[in-house]
């Protein structure tokens, strides 16, 4: 099935790097992702070649009551991830792809089955849980988990990239975002990606091609800036476009 997609967006992939080329030599990405998210309301949820796009799920990490890391500023991790990913979305919508993301608002996922009457004690298991298995019923052919970093030392930055080992080609994503990000985003990156171990329950539990994409540390003030920075943030969702197009196409560099 996902090989007999690949060939149909190829055209997708080499449209996405070449709008990472073009806008990165004349430095302004803001005009595209303003273009790109006014499509939005343009893409038809069903289509007659719905069955031939390949489907990504999008995962904003944390929500609602858990914050998950955050700024000397007070900006938490939940919020800059959510505007990431649907920077991420935009894009990958925008230009054919069958997007669904975890979330699309502020809140955790502990009871999106409505497993449970009572929660109290459960909520991270079941948020987990839930994304792993909302995952699954998409029928999913790639899952980008967005978050950011924190250190309690404030010198380190730099986007990494986690990958699944559940599935072989999750290596291969990983790599092809950590190329990008060295190529148009970050040129003095030196991050490797990594395997995800059993402490990254959605990745280590993923069968199919699936990557943790740490944007940046929040304890590193220039970035934090960056991040918080709407223009930035589309760069960095380009990237990761593109990568994710590459990869689920098959068209190489």
């Amino acid at each position: 099935m996902l090989s007999q997609k690949r060939g149909a967006m190829g055209y997708i992939a080499l449209f996405l790097i070449f709008c990472l080329i073009f806008t990165a030599l004349i430095g302004g990405f803001a005009w595209l992702g303003t273009s790109l998210s006014s499509q939005r309301e343009k893409v038809p949820a069903e289509d007659a070649s719905a069955a031939a796009r390949p489907i990504i799920v999008i995962d904003a990490g944390h929500g609602g009551e858990d914050g998950g890391a955050s700024g000397e500023d007070g900006t938490k991790e939940k919020d800059l991830n959510l505007l990431v990913a649907q920077a991420l979305s935009d894009i990958l919508t925008a230009v054919g792809y069958d997007v669904r993301m975890t979330r699309t608002n502020d809140c955790l996922l502990y009871d999106l089955y409505g497993d449970l009457t009572d929660y109290t004690g459960h909520k991270k298991t079941y948020d987990l849980r839930n994304r792993l298995r909302f995952t699954k019923e998409a029928g999913a052919d790639l899952l980008i988990s967005i978050h950011m970093n924190k250190f309690p030392q404030p010198q380190y930055s730099g986007l990494q990239v986690y990958y699944s080992t559940g599935a072989p080609e999750s290596r291969t994503v990983a790599g092809v975002i950590r190329n990008y990000t060295r190529q148009y985003l970050q040129p003095q990156n030196e991050r490797e990606i990594k395997a995800a171990t059993s402490s990254i329950y959605l990745l280590h539990r993923c069968d199919i091609p699936a990557v943790m994409v740490e944007c940046g540390f929040l304890s590193n003030e220039e970035e934090l800036s960056r991040l918080k920075n709407e223009t930035y943030r589309r760069q960095l969702a380009l990237v990761v476009a593109c990568a994710a197009a590459e990869s689920l196409s098959g068209v190489k560099q």
